[in-house]
């Protein structure tokens, strides 16, 4: 998810099969999940966007039966959302632990943000400073930026919006993310399209969640261009299109996107 996304992972886009509407995660696509994880992650997340939530779970049990830290935290965001399953957050939390220990930093950074906002779970300084420093230590800026307001820094709207969604507020975030989308927040705009995607305070809307990362996209953000690379590579709200997909794909990852760099870097020479 982070998004996620926070969530967040996914198939080679130059090997990729085409995926019809009523297709199913086989036993050899999780035999090929565990050979090449970069692979199985983009597979999953391929199935999530997509709504077949179930098929991604298998996928990344799938890996996270393996210890693979992003399967986990990928788990976690469906616990979190109730995306196939019942919504349960301290399941949630035990997920993403497990994934943050395992060196994910968007467990580490979602845990931090989790633990320093509070709502739906009590608020603890130490945790959130310990979770937010490793993440910040791997490279994450949302997660240093969130260890400066804690430390007494100014909090930015867009930072604010964030600390919203963590809450649970998540008509209220996505009303602040639209207001600064509007104002030319591209990060923003991606938020908005992410909670478009998964449902979360707004309405499921796959072919508007694509508008927007396209949008995003198109204006520089590397977390928009991977996303929309995976809506073009399965056609999840718009039209399937394989080399614009590669083509968004490069972007993100020349960017510095980590789960782009690692699907390019695991897909064979074109």
């Amino acid at each position: 998810m982070r998004l996620p996304i926070r969530l967040v992972s996914l198939l080679l886009l130059a090997c990729m099969p085409a995926l019809p509407a009523g297709a199913a995660v086989t036993d050899e696509d999780i035999e090929d999940a565990l050979r090449n994880p970069a692979l199985g992650l983009y597979k999953g997340y391929a199935e999530f966007k997509m709504g077949r939530y179930a098929d991604a779970r298998r996928v990344w049990e799938a890996l996270a039966a393996k210890g693979n830290g992003e399967a986990y935290f990928n788990l976690g965001i469906l616990a979190e959302d109730g995306l196939g399953t019942p919504q349960d957050m301290q399941q949630a939390l035990r997920l993403y632990e497990q994934a943050a220990r395992g060196g994910s930093r968007a467990a580490q950074y979602r845990l931090g943000l989790v633990y320093s906002t509070g709502g739906r779970v009590a608020k603890d300084p130490q945790k959130a400073e310990h979770w937010l420093t490793l993440a910040a230590q791997q490279g994450d800026t949302d997660a240093a930026r969130r260890l400066e307001q804690l430390r007494g820094s100014a909090e930015t709207p867009f930072d604010r919006a964030r600390r919203i969604e963590a809450e649970g507020s998540y008509a209220e975030a996505a009303a602040l993310y639209r207001e600064l989308s509007d104002a030319g927040n591209f990060r923003a705009t991606t938020r908005l399209a992410w909670m478009h995607e998964a449902g979360r305070g707004l309405p499921k809307d796959l072919a508007l969640a694509a508008r927007l990362f396209r949008d995003a996209a198109g204006k520089g953000d590397p977390e928009a261009q991977y996303a929309l690379a995976v809506m073009l590579a399965t056609g999840a709200g718009q039209e399937k299109d394989e080399r614009e997909a590669r083509a968004w794909l490069e972007k993100s990852a020349a960017a510095g996107y980590p789960e782009a760099a690692k699907a390019l870097a695991a897909s064979p020479p074109r």
